[in-house]
């Protein structure tokens, strides 16, 4: 029996959800957030949450007419392999397709979680410049070497 659950994040989850995406930032294996521009973004974030903590977070952010991002999918080191990082996935993919998307693309690190769930390899030229402004934050741009992954969302 889970004892988590998956819910839409919360103002009052803010500093949790910065911790846990900057404990992997200083690794090098996301962009870490700072708390503005997660205020400014949290309608956009799915949490996991146990007994008051946060365990994981994920989000779904439009970047274009049918195209939908998910970042910041991570999940705490103490949590991990429990299948909370699969729901939150699953979340956003709910969320993305309930919002009308056609195409959800990632960029990752760790390219074998979401092939998992149908996500196949791209091009980074292939997705739209309007996408790349976050980067110019990332310590590895402009050699980005995160892996570029979309699915097709079923109408």
């Amino acid at each position: 029996m889970k004892n988590y659950k998956i819910r839409k994040g919360r103002i009052n989850d803010i500093k949790q959800i910065q911790s846990l995406i900057n404990f992997y930032g200083r690794q090098g294996l996301m962009i870490s957030r700072s708390l503005n521009e997660l205020y400014e973004n949290i309608r956009d974030f799915w949490v996991c949450e146990s007994r008051g903590r946060i365990l994981g977070c994920s989000a779904v952010h439009i970047s274009w007419e049918n195209l939908v991002e998910i970042k910041s999918v991570a999940v705490d080191k103490s949590a991990v392999h429990k299948g909370m990082g699969s729901e939150l996935l699953k979340a956003c993919l709910a969320e993305a397709k309930q919002l009308g998307a056609k195409k959800v693309f990632v960029l990752t690190y760790i390219p074998e979680f979401f092939r998992r769930f149908g996500f196949r390899k791209i091009a980074h030229a292939s997705l739209p410049h309007k996408i790349w402004a976050e980067c110019i934050n990332c310590p590895k741009f402009p050699d980005c070497e995160e892996i570029a992954l979309i699915k097709i969302i079923a109408k």
